[in-house]
């Protein structure tokens, strides 16, 4: 496995086990759609993606947990 899947990998985990289910009680989702170079981009759905406001907020929230969690993120990247 390259470093860049492993770093994908545990980025997956981590969103599906602890942040994925966070954002579900509020009626959100969040998908990782891919991890290069220690950026992850990932895609809102549900109740958070429509609002700016919420959209930072949650990224930032987002960002900082992959951080502690995930050696080797850099920052967080909201795609389309």
């Amino acid at each position: 496995m390259t470093e860049t899947n492993d770093l994908k990998a545990r980025v997956a985990r981590v969103v599906a086990e602890e942040v994925a289910p966070l954002l579900a009680m509020d009626g959100a989702a969040i998908e990782v759609i891919d991890v290069d170079g220690g950026i992850v981009q990932v895609r809102l759905n549900g109740a958070c993606s429509g609002c700016p406001g919420s959209v930072y907020a949650v990224l930032t929230g987002i960002e900082e947990e992959l951080r502690k969690r995930v050696p080797g993120v850099k920052y967080l990247e909201a795609v389309p």
